[in-house]
Formats: structure tokens, C-alpha cells, sequence
């Protein structure tokens, strides 16, 4: 199972996100290439150092299919606000900074020890550290086939 703590998935995510550029075309949904980074960005950052949601429901079927299922998953699910740089997510400036931030923010997430990261996500509940890793991998796997890399 694919995940950010191995460095080879890592460094093909890295170079997936090297490769997007301003004017890649997306194929669904309405996230600029310079609003995905953003919210790449924001979404580990969230994560690292965060403390865990007060009242985060346990949904252990929507999270096994989020992160074990072979299925992608589906396009045009809402973004939280925090997270969606259209509303109140971090907005795009400096293409190569946005770039650079998200894949920062990736590798730091990927190497970051247990204790940094939240116990628990908004949509799926408690959360073990080899649960984010593979979130990490599948959030940014999505984006990424959003844009066709």
C-alpha cells in the first residue's frame, strides 16, 4: 500500500508535483493548478501540530474506503473552508512559492514523528500515524490525476 513515509512514493509524488505547471489544464473540478498547491499546502499543515477534533465522528467504513479501498476517489467532494483557498484557505501568489510550499509541507509531513501529527480527521475519526501517511498519499495522488500527472 502506497504511502508518504516510503521515500520512493514520496519522490514521485515531488516529481509529480515538479512537473504541474500554471496553465496545466485540469479535468474536473474548479481548483486552479496554483489553488491545488495552496490547498495541498494547507491540508498538511493542518495535520502537523494540530490537536485532535473535539467530536471528530469515528466512520470506520468511509475510512477504510478513503484509505485501503482500490477505488479512487470521487471528484467534486467539498473542501473545508479552512483548506479551500477560495474561501478561507491560504489564496495563490508566487507560483514556484505555492509549489515549494506544498511539497515542503509533503516531505515534512512524511518524516514528521508520530506525536505532530493530530489524532484524529474531520470525516473519518481517529486516526493512527500510518493512517495520515496514507491520507497524505491518496490527497495528493487525487490532486494530482485532477491535473493529469
Amino acid at each position: 500500500m502506497r504511502t508518504v513515509r516510503d521515500s520512493a512514493v514520496l519522490t514521485q509524488l515531488v516529481a509529480r508535483l515538479e512537473a504541474l505547471r500554471p496553465d496545466t489544464a485540469r479535468r474536473w473540478g474548479t481548483m486552479t493548478p496554483g489553488e491545488m498547491l495552496c490547498h495541498l499546502g494547507d491540508a498538511t499543515a493542518s495535520v502537523l501540530g494540530r490537536p485532535a477534533s473535539a467530536g471528530a465522528k469515528s466512520r470506520p467504513i468511509l475510512k477504510w474506503i478513503a484509505l485501503r479501498s482500490p477505488l479512487p476517489w470521487p471528484h467534486g467532494l467539498k473542501t473545508p473552508e479552512r483548506v479551500d483557498p477560495k474561501i478561507g484557505g491560504t489564496k495563490p501568489g508566487d507560483f514556484e512559492s505555492d509549489r515549494r510550499r506544498a511539497i515542503d509541507g509533503l516531505t515534512t509531513f512524511a518524516a514528521a514523528p508520530a506525536g505532530a501529527l493530530t489524532s484524529s480527521h474531520g470525516a473519518f475519526g481517529r486516526m493512527t500515524p500510518a493512517d495520515w501517511h496514507r491520507w497524505a498519499f491518496r490527497h495528493t495522488d487525487h490532486h494530482l490525476r485532477q491535473f493529469g500527472l
